[in-house]
């Protein structure tokens, strides 16, 4: 099981000088979110500087970005990292889709499944398998002249990774892709009662099983050897989980869960513009499944008991913040980091 570190907006510069402690300090590899910037250029002059890293977009939007751009991309970065690259697309939520972007968003599983299946076969006519042929509901593609065909390479196996929250998403993960991405908002019972039956539903129409799908698990995880200083890491957490939960989509959890009425709570907050008010709509009690707290020598060792057999990848979500608030806490990240790789 690798552990990787949460990445998001940064400079150039900036993502080769973290690349570079990460590196050294034991990690797996950066996990680059897509928000405010593009992650192609960061992720350049991370690999650059960490040769040793991996990288993966977790994730980079998919929906505003035709498959063959996205297959380019990802050939490329493959190539220059010597295959230390995978992608992980996400279709995002209508009001960024529509109205940030312009792109269309009905269906977004059936977009998705048609764009992993669009991706796959840009791969597949750059491996010179086939000429490029794809005749989908929302994709066409049937044309690749040999000019501008992307250059042969020795990492030619390109992963495809989708976020996924649903069934009908789990279900194209399992069926044309090598790995999921589960949201950050998670338990573990939402994993095994919902989210692995789904995704095995769909590997079996693919004649694949869910163990052949990588499960990249972002983690709320709050390290720290005194309550005090926990707190605003479970701060942080609970802020996001409500801001989570505030949406349908996710709400849902709360109820599978027993915590009745939260997520129609939080809904209420948000729309009355009272976003400071949300974190205390989530209890102890509901934050606790969400989040995996304990003490900085623990911490490894509870991450492997929740998630191994479970994800490929462990994503800590909150230990950049920790890091840039807490320099002196690099040290110990880098600890769990080379920890729980060692007992995966």
């Amino acid at each position: 099981m690798q552990c990787d570190l949460m990445v998001g907006t940064m400079t150039w510069r900036e993502s080769a000088e973290l690349a570079a402690q990460l590196e050294a300090g034991g990690w797996s590899g950066m996990t680059f979110t897509e928000t405010s910037q593009t992650p192609w250029m960061a992720i350049a002059q991370a690999a650059t500087a960490a040769p040793k890293l991996n990288f993966s977009t977790g994730i980079a939007v998919a929906l505003p970005r035709s498959p063959m751009i996205s297959a380019q991309i990802a050939w490329e970065l493959a190539a220059n990292t010597n295959g230390r690259f995978r992608l992980g697309l996400g279709s995002q939520v209508r009001g960024h889709v529509v109205r940030r972007y312009a792109a269309a968003f009905d269906k977004p599983a059936a977009r998705m499944r048609d764009y992993a299946a669009a991706f796959n076969a840009c791969i597949r006519a750059f491996r010179g398998e086939e000429r490029l042929h794809h005749d989908g509901p929302y994709y066409q593609l049937s044309s690749l002249p040999r000019q501008w065909a992307p250059p042969r390479h020795d990492h030619e196996d390109v992963q495809l990774d989708i976020a996924a929250v649903g069934p009908l998403m789990c279900g194209v993960a399992g069926e044309l892709c090598d790995g999921l991405h589960v949201h950050p908002m998670h338990s573990l019972p939402y994993i095994e009662n919902r989210l692995l039956p789904a995704v095995a539903a769909g590997a079996a129409r693919a004649g694949r099983t869910a163990q052949d799908i990588d499960l990249i698990v972002p983690v709320f995880a709050i390290a720290g050897d005194t309550p005090e200083e926990r707190a605003p890491k479970a701060q942080r957490a609970r802020t996001q989980i409500a801001f989570y939960g505030s949406t349908p989509n996710y709400a849902f959890q709360f109820e599978d869960l027993g915590f009745h009425g939260v997520g129609t709570e939080l809904n209420r907050l948000m729309r009355a513009g009272k976003v400071a008010e949300m974190a205390n709509a989530v209890s102890d009690e509901a934050l606790d499944p969400f989040s995996l707290s304990a003490r900085w020598d623990d911490m490894a060792d509870a991450l492997v008991k929740r998630y191994a057999g479970i994800a490929a990848t462990v994503v800590m979500y909150l230990a950049l913040d920790d890091i840039r608030r807490k320099p002196g806490d690099a040290a110990k990240w880098g600890e769990v980091a080379r920890a729980v790789a060692a007992a995966a």
